[in-house]
């Protein structure tokens, strides 16, 4: 009863808002010719400007999405395939001394990456609770524009592993790099499930605000491991 009349009251406010925004501009309704605009609008996913340095054929784009998140102080590996994932990622934790235990996302599609063939990691999946060294997420689309990831929220794909472990890991297939944001928005539209939730993620946490001197780390993860699987376009 208490949540019917608080979105009564809610939809009682909205109502008034719109009604003295409609008055502001003359208007007491709205006409079948307005609402046919705002609908267009709706529907019409106009898009922003792209940057000219996008228009590339399949390769040179992700050598581009490579370069620019490299710029970002992102690392990235290229794999041949899925089976060569287990190794790279071993490497990237020997490199850094982390040990073997990571926290995975439970995404379907990383589990069917070969991960027996190296016993000696210690995988959890699931959401972090932040005592995580290691968070591995795989990723909806990279954004050649930028060197962005797009990372899409879900309850395969834990917010939390993005931004709560020191280390991010990244697995992507190269047939996910796309041009520019409006063509990651346009595949998430069109996948037909739009998430509570849409992480773009360009290189490690960092900060200016002490001293003016950049500090990686401060808000996030210190390291932004990208593993990107050279697939079939």
């Amino acid at each position: 009863m208490v949540g019917a009349r608080r979105a009564a009251a809610m939809s009682a406010a909205r109502d008034a808002i719109f009604g003295r925004v409609r008055t502001s501009l003359g208007r007491t309704v709205i006409n079948t010719e307005d609402r046919a605009v705002l609908e267009a609008r709706l529907t019409g996913r106009k898009r922003g400007p792209i940057p000219a340095r996008t228009a590339l054929d399949t390769h040179p784009l992700i050598d581009l999405f490579v370069d620019m998140a490299a710029a970002a102080d992102s690392t990235i590996e290229r794999v041949a395939d899925g089976g060569a994932v287990p190794a790279a990622l071993s490497d990237f934790l020997a490199r850094y001394n982390l040990g073997s235990d990571i926290r995975m996302a439970p995404d379907p599609w990383l589990d069917t990456i070969p991960w027996a063939g190296r016993p000696t990691l210690t995988i959890t999946r699931g959401a972090s609770d932040g005592s995580d060294d290691v968070g591995v997420t795989a990723a909806f689309a990279a954004i050649a524009e930028t060197g962005t990831l797009m990372l899409l929220s879900g309850p395969d794909s834990p917010t939390t592993l993005n931004f709560l472990p020191d280390n991010h890991i990244v697995v992507l297939r190269a047939s996910q790099v796309m041009a520019a944001y409006e063509d990651g928005w346009d595949a998430l539209r069109d996948s037909g499930a739009m998430p509570r939730t849409v992480n773009f993620i360009t290189g490690p946490s960092r900060t200016g605000d002490i001293e003016q001197k950049i500090l990686l780390g401060a808000h996030g993860p210190r390291r932004l491991h990208i593993i990107l699987i050279e697939d079939a376009r």
